[in-house]
């Protein structure tokens, strides 16, 4: 009799926590944030910058490499992406503000271009949400929405289309930390109290 080692399959339990709440926090909140102001209630300032480069784009990035190691190529890439997204937003923002940069500020249609790209490509995420939860496939279609209102306002320089834009924001922000508030809370009580 031999023992072929080959044939020998080791699983391994996962025992990792879930990241998705962290990183649906902090794209929500930062979010709901940008899209006030947006709205036209408050200017952009550091706060919104600060959220962004921490809560929008470092945490999420966290969650998103912790996503690749469970394997979920959906997380790990949705998570990745928009962590991305804050970081460079925010680098937008602030480059142009350096003795370096400041001949490199990207004009209206420039940013509109970036916009309509985030667009297209949550788009395609959005159609992978229809194999998952309803509150994902909200999460992504309003951020669709966002992207395609943001970079039409700033193709045509209409504002009452940021305005909308805002509004619309907050919605989607406002899933998204929905999205991590009921996680959170099924999970502690080992039961669904807030449906997906």
């Amino acid at each position: 009799m031999t023992n072929d080692a080959s044939s020998q399959t080791i699983v391994i339990k996962d025992t990792t926590a879930n990241p998705a709440p962290i990183s649906l926090l902090g794209f929500g909140m930062t979010t709901i944030l940008l899209n006030i102001h947006n709205a036209g209630i408050y200017e952009l300032d550091s706060m919104i910058m600060g959220m962004g480069i921490f809560m929008g784009g470092i945490a999420q990035i966290f969650a998103g490499l912790q996503e690749w190691k469970k394997n979920n190529t959906f997380g790990a890439t949705a998570f990745t992406a928009y962590g991305s997204f804050w970081l460079s937003l925010v680098a937008l923002w602030l480059i142009p503000e350096t003795s370096f940069g400041a001949a490199f500020k990207s004009g209206e249609t420039a940013v509109a271009w970036y916009l309509l790209l985030w667009g297209i490509f949550t788009f395609f995420m959005f159609i992978g949400t229809l194999k998952l939860n309803r509150l994902l496939q909200i999460i992504f279609f309003t951020l669709t929405i966002l992207f395609f209102l943001l970079a039409a306002s700033d193709f045509t320089g209409n504002k009452s289309l940021r305005t909308i834009a805002g509004y619309e924001g907050i919605v989607c922000g406002g899933a998204a930390f929905y999205g991590s508030v009921a996680q959170v809370i099924n999970e502690v009580y080992g039961q669904k109290v807030l449906p997906l």
